[in-house]
């Protein structure tokens, strides 16, 4: 083994892909589509909305301080 997770899935994210999100407010969740040709979704739970959404702004913010300590980008 090359020390790679076999076993997680990877979605590579790019500021041109498209990215769209709808409520489904009959299951209370949220699907996020990512694509267009070969969509990728991601189901949040109302209750991990909150979670879900620190997450990614703890890792900007990790990757902003990055950039202030290599002298910013």
């Amino acid at each position: 083994m090359t020390g790679q997770m076999r076993d997680m899935v990877h979605v590579y994210v790019t500021a041109d892909l498209p990215i769209r999100a709808n409520a489904l407010s009959f299951a209370d969740r949220v699907e996020i589509r990512f694509g267009k040709a070969f969509p990728v979704a991601l189901i949040i739970e109302r209750a991990a909305l909150d979670r879900l959404a620190e997450a990614i702004r703890s890792g900007k913010a990790d990757l902003e301080a990055a950039d202030q300590r290599q002298g910013g980008q």
